[in-house]
């Protein structure tokens, strides 16, 4: 009986530790590293009950470009950001290829043609948010036939991880490496951005979103470009010529709280 006790006493102060050791949403780090597979990642959480979520590619003067770009486009507001990254693909022009949807406007149609490029590596998908913030990844065809309402969205491809499954095409490690970025849903309520920090097969940038995160939907960004933006790392990459960017911000205090500048 006595050792009946001073197990649940153990497994009542180890509960409670790890519950101590678990960040509140609000006092998690915007993007935190992690490893896998022998590889380093940089992950940064979306929680639309924490954060609002934006799309944008251009300004009154043309294409942002770059970090530097969005952060002088956002004036006092770049104090929110908890971070940025680019998304969809896009032409030399940096305008949008595939569906972009910016304040439930549709400034660019999705792309349905056949062609080469990871891009066009079928099944692709979508990224998008609805008014309630929920992140969704779905396959562009499925996305396109439901026609839900989306404030915000962006295509891209190929789609790395589809209802747990990883893409049929993707070699499990391929001879291909290069420093890759997506996102992946975890459930209505969390989306995970990430960035390798070094060159990675296609394989194992899939099996880091379904295993490591455990996201049954994830969509592939780039591979050549990828760049984030992370003020809490005191990171912006430099590189420039980007196209449509994913801007994570905090939201605005609520009445008798401190905000932040607007």
């Amino acid at each position: 009986m006595r050792s009946w006790l001073i197990l649940a006493l153990v497994l009542t102060f180890s509960g409670a530790a790890q519950a101590q050791a678990a960040p509140h949403p609000d006092k998690e780090e915007a993007c935190t590293t992690r490893a896998f597979e022998g590889s380093s990642f940089t992950v940064c959480a979306y929680r639309p009950a924490r954060d609002r979520l934006r799309l944008a590619w251009a300004g009154p003067n043309g294409p942002l470009g770059d970090f530097r770009g969005l952060e002088r486009s956002l004036g006092s507001r770049a104090a929110q950001v908890r971070f940025a990254m680019n998304a969809g693909m896009y032409d030399p022009k940096q305008a949008p290829v595939g569906l972009l949807v910016l304040r439930g406007h549709t400034e660019h149609a999705a792309e349905t043609s056949n062609g080469t490029g990871n891009f066009y590596l079928k099944p692709n998908g979508v990224f998008w948010v609805g008014s309630d913030g929920a992140p969704h990844v779905e396959e562009t065809g499925r996305f396109l036939a439901e026609a839900p309402k989306a404030q915000w969205a962006t295509q891209s491809g190929p789609l790395l991880v589809q209802s747990g499954q990883l893409h049929p095409a993707i070699q499990p490690n391929g001879t291909s490496e290069f420093v890759r970025n997506g996102v992946g849903v975890a459930g209505r309520d969390l989306a995970y951005f990430v960035i390798s920090d070094a060159p990675v097969s296609f394989g194992r940038f899939a099996r880091f979103f379904r295993e490591e995160l455990h996201c049954q939907d994830a969509l592939y960004f780039d591979g050549h470009i990828s760049s984030l933006w992370a003020p809490s790392l005191q990171r912006q990459d430099p590189r420039t010529g980007l196209g449509p960017l994913v801007v994570v911000m905090g939201r605005p205090k609520k009445n008798g709280e401190r905000r932040a500048p607007r």
